[in-house]
């Protein structure tokens, strides 16, 4: 989704990215995905010139959850070290500590992509197991039972899909 990094924005941003993983069946990614898209999101409303135009995108493949910002400001943020009594500074460090993995690439002759990516594993999913047509049912073939033996008399097969 594209918009401007503006704090009234980045409420409605979460509470987008939350419904989606819900919608994947992904609740206990919620928090943690909140969470990072929050500080990457704050970085750029307060830092990224020339303007505060950005691109979220969250990618879900095989197991691993990828939240990503794009933004025209082709400046590198830094972790810092913040000070105890800091009320700010400590973003970067935040998402590496709640994530798998973080980092930022070059985007185009100006910009940036910082993304983070967590972990999407079978016990992370509350996702039912898919249903198989006739696992539970005869389906339309009747009931066929398949002795050890007759598997074991069938030559090995592979193929190449191409």
């Amino acid at each position: 989704m594209e918009l401007q990094a503006l704090p009234s924005r980045i409420g409605q941003v979460r509470r987008i990215i939350s419904a989606q993983l819900r919608y994947w069946h992904l609740d206990p990614l919620i928090d943690q995905a909140a969470l990072g898209v929050t500080e990457l999101l704050t970085n750029v409303h307060r830092h990224a010139q020339p303007d505060k135009s950005c691109t979220v995108d969250i990618e879900l493949l095989l197991d691993r959850l990828t939240v990503s910002v794009h933004d025209h400001d082709p400046r590198v943020p830094t972790v810092n070290e913040a000070d105890s009594f800091a009320t700010s500074g400590r973003g970067l460090a935040l998402i590496a500590a709640v994530s798998e993995s973080w980092g930022v690439r070059p985007s185009g002759a100006a910009g940036k992509v910082v993304w983070f990516t967590l972990p999407a594993t079978c016990d992370t999913s509350t996702l039912p197991p898919l249903a198989v047509y006739g696992s539970t049912t005869d389906g339309p073939f009747g009931s066929v039972s398949i002795s050890p033996e007759a598997i074991a008399t069938v030559p090995e097969r592979s193929a190449v899909v191409g």
